[in-house]
């Protein structure tokens, strides 16, 4: 196994108190730790935060044209094709043993 560097203790403290900030609000990154830390926990989760908020903000100071957006905490409901998700669903049931049908609602 390689062995890792100490780092920087002065940025990581920043980080990790900003990704702690940033995991409570209703933005792109908070909705990013929500969707991690089901999988991860939570300290991996705030570590993965860390690291795109250091990827942001390199890139930011990296290009002086670039301008920050955030995608906003609804990003990933807003590419879910609501077809797909329904055929698939609907396959899992149907894999399950039960018999599907579909009516939209009024």
């Amino acid at each position: 196994m390689g062995k890792t560097g100490e780092g920087n203790r002065y940025l990581k403290r920043v980080l990790s108190d900003t990704a702690g900030a940033a995991a409570k609000t209703d933005t792109f990154l908070g909705a990013c730790y929500r969707r991690l830390i089901k999988r991860t926990g939570k300290m991996k989760a705030l570590v993965a935060i860390e690291r795109s908020i250091l990827v942001v903000v390199w890139h930011l100071l990296n290009d002086p044209n670039a301008r920050f957006v955030d995608l906003g905490a609804d990003f990933y409901e807003r590419r879910i094709d609501e077809d797909r998700r329904t055929r698939d669903l609907v396959l899992q049931l149907k894999a399950l043993g039960h018999e599907v049908t579909l009516r939209p609602a009024a």
